[in-house]
Parts: C-alpha cells; sequence; structure tokens
C-alpha cells in the first residue's frame, strides 16, 4: 500500500514532465494532462497549488503554461507533497483524550520523518532519472537543460 497519496505522487511526476518539458518555452496544461493520461481540468488545481507555494509560475496567453519558479536542485518532493495537501481538519484531534495525547504525536513525529526523507529528494535528480531511464521512451521525449 502506497503512503504517498495518488495527487502527491501526481504532482511530483507534473513538476518533473514540466523541468523536462519547459526548457524552450511553458508547458501547457493540455499537453502536461496528454503526457500523464489524466483530463486537463483533473490537473489543473493541483498546479494552481504549486503556483500558490512558489514551486511553478503560471504564464496566461496563448502561449503560457507553466514553468519552474525555481531552480531543479532547490525544490523537493517534501515540499511538492506539502503544497497538495488539504489542510487537516483537526475537529477529530479534540474529540478524544487518546487522540489528542497519544495517536496524534506519535503519527506527527512519522510524519516529520516521513518528510525528512522526501525532502532529500530534490526535482533535478529525479530529472535525471527521467533521463537516464526513460529516453528511449517514444511516448516521453523531452529536452534536458
Amino acid at each position: 500500500m502506497p503512503i504517498l497519496s495518488r495527487r502527491g505522487r501526481l504532482a511530483i511526476a507534473a513538476v518533473v514532465d514540466i523541468a523536462l518539458h519547459a526548457v524552450s518555452g511553458p508547458v501547457a496544461a493540455k499537453a502536461l494532462a496528454a503526457r500523464q493520461n489524466l483530463p486537463p481540468r483533473h490537473l489543473e488545481p493541483l498546479l494552481q497549488a504549486l503556483v500558490r507555494n512558489g514551486i511553478l509560475k503560471g504564464m496566461r496567453g496563448p502561449r503560457g503554461g507553466y514553468d519552474l519558479a525555481r531552480e531543479r536542485r532547490s525544490i523537493t518532493c517534501g515540499e511538492i507533497v506539502r503544497a497538495t495537501v488539504e489542510i487537516a481538519d483537526d475537529e477529530f484531534d479534540a474529540i478524544s483524550p487518546l487522540v489528542s495525547a497519544v495517536v496524534v504525536p506519535a503519527v506527527e513525529a512519522a510524519e516529520r520523518t516521513y518528510f525528512a526523507q522526501l525532502d532529500r529528494i530534490t526535482i533535478a535528480e529525479l530529472c535525471a532519472a527521467a533521463s537516464e531511464n526513460l529516453a528511449d521512451s517514444p511516448n516521453l521525449q523531452f529536452e534536458t537543460a
């Protein structure tokens, strides 16, 4: 069972895809969605969350699309996943002393460890792995920076 949500995996894949394809200009959401086999409307909220969090920059207009807001090596998977996680609903924490005193602190410690590991993985590393492992795939052609 994967711990990382589908949304988190998709967000990381979208940022890597944009990093690989935005060399000659912004990546259109429609082109990105086609490469990910998704309808564009499915990706748009995710892309907007990444823009709001300073991971991507969005450009409007006929030649608009998305590009990285910073260098590949300064964007981590942990940052991407945090940007896409909805704010937790804390109302359940107040219901039970067991939840607030025992479960929440234990889970928070595990989450810190989990995110520390994700923060070690940069988009630059994933782009290098994609270049090495997917360069011969006809459906995944991209430019390298």
